[in-house]
């Protein structure tokens, strides 16, 4: 008798793959065009104006320039370094010559996307190689024996901590790519707690991005999409902190829910099927039974380490730093742990090596989805998808109009996953539109925030499936589990900006 095959979701990469595809063939459906970019030369101390197929426009740095092309930004965003990357001049977009891609830009996107994803591939290389040594000392195994003692009883307590500070993260400096760094120091917390990987991924990478969803503070979004809409990102801030404290309650409620049932009954884990698979990456290294000494020098290492963290956050907030910055900081730290730990050489470059290994598949993924966004800037699309939402939402009744903002941006975060670079595209295009129907502009930022974050929940092009690998979460079991998140997100989101409406008309 023949057993029954049971239908096993793609994995990551596969999703990738068939997405990439399907990119392809939109460049061959979407009419291609194009809005003209502006940029600020450093050097120079000039505007260029680059438009399809013409010669590059050199503009003055002046305020001048950016009122004739219409753009409502303060000139000190650009000469500041606020705003780097290229600005799309409203009233610009004009149709081009169809660039459609061929089977063979699947294999040359990917390799490009590989390329310029190096900066991250080796901040999570880095970070793995430290993971690998820190393993090796039994630093983690003799810290969880420590920790399983002291929280029994008031596991929850952790998740809820963790919690605070991911929403805390998102909203003042906007929490993504940096939060892979966590997840293989909290990852065997959890398990050691009692939870499984939703938990973990729940109470990181989803508190997280409700933090940056309303985001109060965060250079990255909110900041520099108020920038780009010529306002001060504190207008309408009231309204986002409201949303903070709602939206965070939310995930802390329904994490709290999730972990009650999986204590009654771990079948009940939405991850039951892969379980295994997530204990043996994470805890192969911890054995209870060996009742490993916390020592003084375990608890420095595992110090050293947790340092790491607000050194990155500090770095990243205050200091410019970026991820070549980022890997060198906690490679460091990672030398001084490997003086400090008493291994042999030969153990400290093999754990190193073993550690960066077990997260190549993460770094790949990463480089994939950079390989989509280049099909689709290559072919000309997304700014025909911005010309095309721009108008469709142009001349609406004004609640209308900014629901029709929330979906738009909704839409707008598949394709552009990027929060500054949609914020810089959309927001010169977008902003206006709200003097037209008599709202301030504030209300299109928040609605750019609150939309685009809701789809890089689940956007495949964002971070979503380089979490679900490092946690061997198959997508549509997240699918499951975060849609009521979502569901809540949009709702806060919806009933914030009606109320604004009526507040302001």
């Amino acid at each position: 008798m023949k057993t029954k095959k049971h239908f096993k979701f793609p994995t990551a990469f596969s999703i990738l793959f068939i997405i990439l595809i399907i990119a392809v063939g939109l460049t061959w459906i979407i009419p291609a065009g194009s809005y003209s970019k502006l940029t600020y030369s450093p050097s120079a101390n000039h505007f260029i104006v680059k438009s399809y197929q013409q010669p590059d426009q050199v503009l003055p740095a002046t305020k001048e320039s950016l009122d004739q092309l219409n753009i409502k930004i303060e000139l000190s965003n650009f000469t500041e370094g606020v705003i780097r990357k290229p600005v799309a001049v409203p009233g610009s977009y004009q149709r081009v010559e169809q660039n459609p891609k061929g089977l063979q830009d699947i294999a040359i996107s990917m390799v490009e996307g590989t390329i310029e994803a190096a900066d991250v591939m080796v901040f999570i290389f880095v970070l793995g190689g430290m993971i690998g040594v820190i393993n090796k000392t039994g630093s983690f195994n003799a810290g969880l024996s420590a920790l399983s003692k002291r929280t029994k009883g008031n596991e929850f307590f952790i998740v809820f901590s963790v919690c605070v500070l991911m929403a805390i993260g998102g909203t003042t400096c906007g929490i993504e790519e940096e939060a892979v760094a966590f997840y293989p120091i909290l990852a065997p917390v959890f398990i050691a707690l009692g939870y499984d990987a939703i938990v973990c991924v729940g109470a990181i990478f989803l508190a997280s991005s409700m933090g940056t969803a309303f985001s109060t503070i965060n250079p990255f979004s909110v900041v520099i999409a108020s920038n780009a809409a010529g306002i001060q990102f504190t207008e309408g801030i009231a309204f986002r902190a409201v949303g903070l404290v709602i939206g965070s309650a939310a995930v802390i409620a329904y994490l709290y829910w999730y972990c009650k049932k999986l204590k009654a009954d771990p079948s009940f884990s939405y991850t039951y099927e892969e379980r295994e698979e997530f204990i043996q990456r994470y805890m192969k290294n911890y054995d209870p039974s060996q009742n490993l000494e916390f020592s003084a020098r375990r608890k420095l290492i595992l110090l050293i380490f947790c340092i790491a963290f607000p050194i990155m956050i500090w770095g990243v907030m205050f200091g410019g730093w970026w991820f070549p910055q980022m890997a060198a900081s906690f490679l460091t730290l990672t030398i001084i742990i490997m003086f400090i730990s008493k291994l042999s050489e030969d153990e400290i470059v093999n754990s190193f090596t073993a550690g960066a290994s077990e997260l190549v598949g993460v770094s790949l993924i990463i480089g994939l989805a950079r390989g989509v966004n280049l099909v689709l800037d290559e072919g000309m699309i997304s700014d025909t998808i911005l010309a095309y939402m721009s108008d469709m939402v142009a001349g609406m009744p004004i609640t209308l109009f900014i629901l029709g903002q929330l979906v738009v941006f909704i839409f707008l975060g598949l394709f552009v996953p990027s929060s500054s670079g949609l914020a810089v595209l959309s927001m010169p295009i977008m902003a206006p539109l709200a003097d037209a129907v008599g709202i301030p502009r504030h209300m299109v930022v928040s609605a750019y925030n609150w939309g685009q974050y809701a789809m890089l929940f689940l956007a495949p092009t964002g971070l979503v499936l380089v979490t679900l690998q490092m946690l061997h979460i198959p997508f549509n079991k997240w699918v499951r589990f975060v849609l009521p998140m979502i569901g809540v997100l949009l709702v806060i989101a919806s009933i914030l900006l009606v109320i604004q409406v009526q507040l302001y008309t």
